[in-house]
């Protein structure tokens, strides 16, 4: 049985940008304050949610480095340094290790793709550098690389597998890789509006996007999981499904970031090829926020 790196709910960070889209590393360090205070189990640092396809290897570096320091060990610190290029995720692997972060999250392969088999070589080879583990992430619809049940299962023999962030959408494939890996896979859902279905398959928790705007929620939605009460995790879920379904209006973290600065959070907005949501979405967000009492 592989050694879980964290059950519950860890928050897929967002990257706080300036005014000049700069790095605001003064509001990084408070939203990191702000999810442990809130009782989050774990942060994923710099993902897709952290618009890492637009930071350079310099400010990747910086801001794992950050995060390390910040977080001095009160949860687990989630390094995301997956590539297409095998060798560049093995570089920046190893830069997470060395800047304190307790694991990496891999998304697969994308553009270039590979086989099943180039696949298990691609992680391999990544963690050939490194002695912290690893959690592989499943998102064929960003990536266009679906990953076979059979081919996970062979991963998950390597001793550094610890975990999928299983993003397909699909709570079928999610139930199979529970039942053909069982403990020697762990699997967090992906996808907000589907953590209680795959936790009550035996999941252990959820990467989060919704956790950037309700932390403590998100966490006890998991912790209810946890301890069995589906119908209660299902009941508090479905109260936040439709932020939830709405932060994702547009493209991830477009919607999440419009609605954190809604809260008054000041996050910035996003890098471009990423912009400002639509008046529309910008609308659906406000009364999503206030149906829920955050915003007046």
């Amino acid at each position: 049985m592989k050694k879980l790196l964290f059950e519950g709910a860890a928050t897929a960070i967002v990257t706080p940008f300036n005014l000049d889209g700069s790095i605001n590393f003064e509001k990084y360090g408070e939203l990191i304050d702000w999810q442990i205070e809130s009782g989050i189990d774990a942060i994923v640092a710099v993902g897709t949610t952290g618009e890492n396809a637009t930071l350079s290897g310099e400010e990747h570096r910086k801001l794992m480095d950050f995060a390390a320091k910040r977080i001095g060990g009160r949860v687990p610190l989630i390094c995301s340094t997956g590539s297409n290029d095998t060798a560049y995720g093995a570089e920046t692997s190893k830069a997470a290790e060395e800047a304190g972060a307790d694991a990496l999250l891999l998304v697969t392969p994308y553009y270039n793709k590979t086989t099943q088999a180039g696949l298990i070589k691609h992680y391999e080879k990544i963690l050939e550098n490194v002695s912290i583990p690893a959690i592989l992430y499943h998102i064929p619809g960003r990536t266009g690389m679906s990953v076979s049940v059979e081919t996970f299962k062979e991963l998950s023999k390597h001793p550094l597998v610890a975990g999928v962030k299983e993003a397909s959408g699909s709570v079928s494939f999610a139930a199979r890789l529970i039942d053909v890996c069982g403990d020697e896979l762990p699997v967090y859902s992906g996808n907000d509006d589907l953590t209680v279905p795959i936790m009550s398959l035996g999941g252990k928790g959820v990467i989060s996007v919704l956790s950037n705007v309700l932390p403590r929620e998100t966490h006890e939605i998991c912790r209810l999981c946890l301890e069995n009460d589906f119908k209660a995790a299902a009941r508090l879920a479905m109260k936040y499904m439709s932020l939830a379904n709405a932060l994702f209006a547009e493209v991830n973290p477009m919607p999440v970031k419009a609605a954190m600065n809604m809260l008054g959070l000041g996050v910035g907005g996003c890098r471009l090829p990423l912009c400002d949501v639509s008046e529309a979405t910008s609308e659906l967000l406000k009364n999503e926020l206030l149906k829920l009492g955050l915003v007046k």
